[in-house]
């Protein structure tokens, strides 16, 4: 009789812990999702506040342009990449299935992201008074790029770019990966 009272509380107690991993683990994966979408919010907001001073280039504070540029730095790469480290199970995801299939692409995209913030640091380093005309791309200037992303491969050549192409290029890169990496 004693024997089974002991196997009973142990049965019980498996049967909690399981119950409070399982908890755990579902409010981990919650918490993960809430810290990206978080991120990705701010990165939103940046990119906002970069765009309004492109589209109006009298509202240009380098030290403004330089923390957005820094947010989004600050949020992509590595940081980025581990949002995304494991399959996270829920419901307020909109991570799409195919990001650990694709994980070196979704790096490189999320590496891709923090070069071109990089670049849009430099230039409001390199800019602390108002906006110049060689941050702005000049009329009939060829960008580059497409809907697939580009990869400047080389920091000499992002960094000798205007800022306002780098800052397109880096807009490409969100909707590739929103295209490639992303539930509707």
């Amino acid at each position: 009789m004693r024997l089974t009272a002991d196997a009973n509380k142990f049965g019980l107690l498996a049967f909690v812990a399981a119950v409070l991993m399982t908890a755990a683990m579902s409010s981990a994966a919650g918490d993960v999702v809430a810290i990206r979408q978080a991120d990705m919010k701010a990165m939103a907001a940046a990119t906002k506040t970069i765009s309004g001073m492109f589209k109006d280039p009298t509202t240009y504070k380098a030290n403004e342009f330089k923390w957005a540029a820094d947010t989004i730095r600050d949020r992509s790469g590595g940081v980025l990449s581990a949002h995304f480290a494991s399959e996270a199970d829920s419901r307020q995801s909109k991570a799409g299935p195919n990001i650990l299939k694709e994980r070196d692409r979704f790096d490189r995209i999320a590496n891709d992201l923090r070069d071109y913030a990089v670049a849009l640091d430099a230039a409001a380093q390199n800019n602390p008074g108002p906006m110049s005309a060689s941050m702005r791309i000049k009329p009939g200037e060829a960008m580059g790029g497409g809907p697939l992303g580009t990869h400047v491969r080389n920091e000499q050549q992002l960094l000798a770019m205007p800022a306002e192409h780098a800052f397109h290029l880096m807009l490409q890169t969100c909707t590739t990966c929103h295209a490639k990496f992303r539930m509707e």
